[in-house]
């Protein structure tokens, strides 16, 4: 039976070569393993195996993880689900990073409900790039005026961008759909000095996100095995 120490091993590798093949600087990649719906026993062997940076979707799921597993302070908890109104202050005060900021509403919230003892909330806007009705997400037409309001929150440092784009067949299609919030992201980077992250790119299509410029990509299955 394959381990998770294995898996991790394997998802770091692919990364690796990707990095080379398209010439991309050596660490610029950072792996976030998704861990929604897995026991906390995976995420444990995932820790032990020295990875310290796990996504989460669903709240009341994560939050339990997140106080069992208190005691490992250097873990670096990641949301990346939908938001709902009613589940911002517990998103706002138990995540370090929230990749799935679509609407100032919500960030708004997240601001005022952040516990003021904690580092500034870093948030993503997540872009819906390929105008799927199935998915959240801004347009991009919408991302300049979103980030200068966000700038200007309290207890919330914008980062970057976060996007899934739908399903190519091709390496090349792939690259093209992630292109365009890598030419987004480029201009965003020219007007705020904290932005640094373009999370793009999953176990199907990580290779593309990488040769278009992205800094982070979130794997679950190729991690953690397929949902049950």
């Amino acid at each position: 039976m394959i381990t998770i120490a294995e898996r991790l091993d394997s998802a770091y590798g692919r990364i690796k070569e990707a990095v080379k093949k398209f010439n991309r600087p050596e660490q610029s990649i950072t792996l976030l393993a998704v861990s929604k719906t897995k026991p906390i026993d995976l995420i444990l062997d995932a820790y032990e195996a020295g990875h310290r940076k796990f996504g989460e979707s669903y709240v009341q799921e994560s939050v339990e993880k997140i106080e069992k597993l208190a005691h490992l302070d250097d873990i670096q908890w990641h949301f990346i689900g939908p938001i709902q109104s009613n589940k911002t202050k517990l998103i706002a005060n138990n995540f370090s990073w929230v990749q799935s900021i679509d609407r100032l509403k919500i960030v708004k919230r997240l601001s005022e409900q952040r516990d003021p003892e904690l580092p500034p909330l870093n948030v993503l806007i997540q872009v819906n790039i390929s105008d799927e009705a199935s998915k959240s997400g801004c347009t991009l037409a919408e991302v300049n005026q979103l980030a200068l309001s966000i700038h200007a929150l309290d207890n919330i440092k914008l980062r970057g961008l976060m996007a899934i784009p739908e399903k190519k067949e091709s390496l090349e299609q792939q690259i093209q759909a992630f292109s365009h919030l890598k030419t987004c992201f480029d201009a965003l980077q020219t007007q705020y000095k904290e932005i640094d992250t373009l999370s793009m790119g999953m176990s199907a299509d990580l290779e593309a996100a990488i040769a278009a410029g992205s800094t982070m990509v979130r794997i679950g299955t190729d991690i953690f095995g397929a949902r049950s």
